[in-house]
């Protein structure tokens, strides 16, 4: 059965404090992402029971509630409406974050940020590579026969090579689009950074091998650099492309307009390039050469302890936001090895929190978390492990555990077996494709990874009785609202618009006096003003104030829900009450009100407006307790 996604929308939204509380909103391809305000209005109780939500957690200065692809967008879309939030793109909601941020935590931000648009182009050459592997090595062994000399062979070949093979051109044009530059300026540098008058990096070492190798002075006598092509490295591009935006934006501030669009670019790029080869790009050349050669380091550790290490911290860095950096090892490694000792790993720890969360669903008797535990299982044979850990898992905390043993399982015999990615980007099930030439080693890897965390599971875990959650004292509501002779506030959140475009010919005509019409995106109705409630229909779908300064007013929620019989609202207060501006007065279903085919515009009518020289309305965006209408004598 399909998520109602409104009503999912409608539990988050009042789960993290209205829409007061909520500073941006974006979502991605399996969560929402949130900013809040004020993190101590967040029921956390109510976010985690919310309909639809598989879990949540805090990261990069954001509330993520992971809903699930396909299902995300329709909570968001409604999310927005109904808080009459404006939407906000990843990056944008990412800015607003940063702020919570460490500068450490910021550095893998962008690493993640750059890397996340080109990860499909690396894993459509990463699985067609798998692809075109195993068929090789099924030819190889005599079981099919391949032309690879053929048209249909030498075009998958092209493909197969293609996002590796001009891996910087993809990273400068993303990096650009990120540091705030020219993406297009960002692809030039990154293909002039692999030009061919470079000697490749590939062949640097035949060439110093064999006498051809290029050095070139810098400084005569004091400093020169060999002319080596930035094939394979990851990190030179993103600098260089960091300082070609830099000047670009100088140059924008500096340079007449009618020059700007020839020099810019040309001193942008050139200066970047004249820094970027005679100095930074040698320099962050060894730095990652030294990151890699410490990893390769831990990795050849006695005994494959550093495997096992690697193997039990890869769910918490997944936590942490950590592994946004993974994908620049494996391709470091793809680059200085040919292949990536880092991916088998990876798969080995997805693997692992898989079974652990497959073992949960199968031993729970709660049919909320085996409803949640099955797909998120399945998810992480597939190489998406957040809906897993953050929805089952890391809760319950003995899967998790058992996962990480799991994972440390899987990256020993990782260890004993050599075993190797010759791609990136893939893991879990479709991973055998990347390591096709080992493929005995991989699934033996895979079993020991998910049957030692499914076995500690299902030894370790055992339900815990229901939370019983005291109730919560029902204090009556309130806004703050302006309180002010001759102005009523809003008493819904939503969009105003004028009574003369009311959806109702009775209340347009302005027959019962002018006023605003809000759309609300919350069913909360709050008094305008302070005074009196003159009246209260026994439907509850209408509620008349007089307001101390001698204002009439009548507040109708909705078009004909007089016919609803009342069984939308629910009243606060009774006729004869004296009411402070920002009290609640009504509380209304809008999704039922509206499943039964009624607007729910709400109308706020100034029934004495003869009396007064003008009835003024705000239109536009509102909230509760904020300015609607001014009445002036």
């Amino acid at each position: 059965m399909a998520l109602d996604a409104a009503q999912a929308a409608k539990e988050i939204l009042a789960a993290v404090g209205g829409p007061e509380n909520v500073v941006s909103a974006a979502h991605c391809a399996t969560r929402l992402r949130l900013v809040i305000a004020d993190d101590s209005k967040v029921d956390k109780d109510a976010v985690e029971d919310a309909l639809g939500a598989k879990g949540n957690f805090q990261a990069s200065g954001q509330l993520q509630i992971i809903y699930g692809t396909g299902t995300v967008n329709k909570v968001y879309e409604e999310f927005c409406k109904q808080g009459n939030i404006s939407a906000v793109s990843k990056e944008e909601l990412k800015d607003v974050a940063a702020g919570n941020q460490n500068k450490f935590m910021a550095a893998i931000k962008v690493l993640s940020d750059v890397f996340v648009p080109i990860i499909p182009a690396i894993v459509a050459s990463g699985m067609l590579m798998g692809i075109m592997g195993a068929l090789e090595f099924m030819s190889n062994s005599g079981m099919i026969a391949i032309n690879t000399e053929g048209v249909w062979w030498r075009i998958a070949g092209l493909i197969n090579a293609c996002a590796l093979a001009n891996l910087q051109i993809l990273l400068g044009f993303s990096a650009a689009t990120v540091f705030g530059g020219n993406p297009y300026l960002g692809a030039s540098f990154g293909a002039l950074l692999i030009s061919s008058s470079f000697i490749n990096a590939y062949a640097a070492a035949d060439a110093i091998a064999n006498g051809t190798m290029i050095t070139l002075d810098v400084i005569p006598g004091l400093y020169s650099i060999d002319w080596i092509g930035y094939q394979g490295h990851v990190i030179p591009i993103l600098v260089g492309v960091w300082i070609m935006c830099a000047i670009e934006k100088k140059m924008h501030q500096i340079v007449p307009d009618m020059f700007d669009l020839f020099v810019t670019p040309l001193v942008s790029v050139a200066g970047a390039a004249y820094i970027t080869i005679l100095f930074i790009g040698p320099i962050f050349v060894w730095l990652e050469n030294a990151i890699l050669g410490l990893l390769t380091a831990l990795l050849s550790v006695p005994l494959g302890l550093g495997y096992i290490l690697i193997g039990l911290i890869y769910s918490p860095s997944v936590v942490t936001g950590l592994h946004q950096m993974y994908t620049t090892i494996d391709v470091s490694m793809l680059g200085q090895y040919g292949v990536t000792y880092w991916l088998p790993i990876a798969s080995a720890a997805n693997i692992a929190q898989g079974g652990a969360c497959l073992a949960v669903a199968l031993k729970t008797k709660s049919e909320k978390t085996k409803a949640l535990a099955i797909p998120s299982g399945i998810s992480c044979l597939l190489g998406i492990t957040e809906p897993a850990i953050f929805g089952v898992n890391l809760p319950k905390l003995k899967p998790f555990l058992a996962g990480m043993a799991g994972a440390a399982v899987g990256a020993f015999i990782c260890s004993l077996t050599k075993l190797a990615a010759s791609g990136t980007g893939v893991t879990g099930l479709f991973g055998i494709l990347l390591c096709i030439q080992q493929p005995v080693q991989y699934i033996i890897m895979f079993l020991a990874s998910f049957g030692v965390a499914f076995a500690l599971t299902w030894i370790l875990y055992s339900d815990e009785p229901d939370k019983q959650r005291a109730p919560k004292a029902v204090a009556p509501a309130h806004v703050d609202a302006i309180a002010q002779a001759g102005v009523l506030a809003s008493p819904m959140t939503g969009n105003a618009i004028a009574m003369s475009d009311a959806p109702d010919a009775v209340f347009a005509s302005l027959a019962m006096g002018n006023g605003a019409v809000v759309e609300p995106t919350a069913g909360e109705v709050y008094s305008p003003c302070d005074g009196t409630v003159t009246m209260l229909f026994d439907t509850k779908h209408a509620v008349g104030l007089m307001a101390d300064d001698g204002t009439e007013i009548l507040i109708h929620i909705g078009v004909d829900t007089v016919q609803l019989e009342g069984k939308p609202f629910v009243a606060h207060v009774a006729a004869g009450d004296k009411v402070k501006a920002g009290d609640l007065l009504i509380t209304a279903d809008l999704d039922e009100i509206a499943a039964a085919g009624k607007p729910t515009a709400t109308m706020v009518i100034v029934t004495n407006t003869d009396d007064y020289a003008s009835v003024t309305p705000e239109l536009g965006a509102v909230k509760a307790g904020e300015k609607l209408v001014t009445v002036a004598k």
